[in-house]
């Protein structure tokens, strides 16, 4: 509801929704292109992702590589892409928070 009981501006809802639009599409656009790391076992294996979650590179130190042992390795593999996913996902949270925020601003949408 609008205070003093008016009708919501259409015109100003559609260009809000249009820049929230344009927002949150150039969000998306540097977390495709910024690149976050994730490691494990001490740095032995490093997972770099992109802020949207594609797996861009995996290091890993000759130190961590026992042909007796790939199990450990594998589990080092998986931790490192784990952390760097949620260190993705906390770009996400950092970079489009604020613009899911704004849908609460918008009058007569009932968000």
């Amino acid at each position: 509801m609008i205070p003093g009981g008016g009708q919501p501006n259409m015109q100003q809802i559609l260009q809000q929704a249009q820049k929230m639009q344009q927002d949150l599409a150039r969000a998306q656009q540097e977390l495709a292109a910024t690149e976050v790391e994730g490691q494990a076992g001490g740095g032995l294996v490093k997972a770099t992702v992109t802020g949207s979650g594609e797996l861009r590179a995996l290091v890993i130190d000759p130190k961590a590589v026992d042909p007796e042992d790939t199990e450990t390795l594998a589990d080092l593999v998986v931790a490192a892409v784990q952390a760097a996913n949620d260190n993705a996902q906390q770009l996400q949270q950092t970079k489009l928070g604020p613009l899911a925020q704004g849908l609460g601003g918008m009058p007569g949408l009932g968000f």
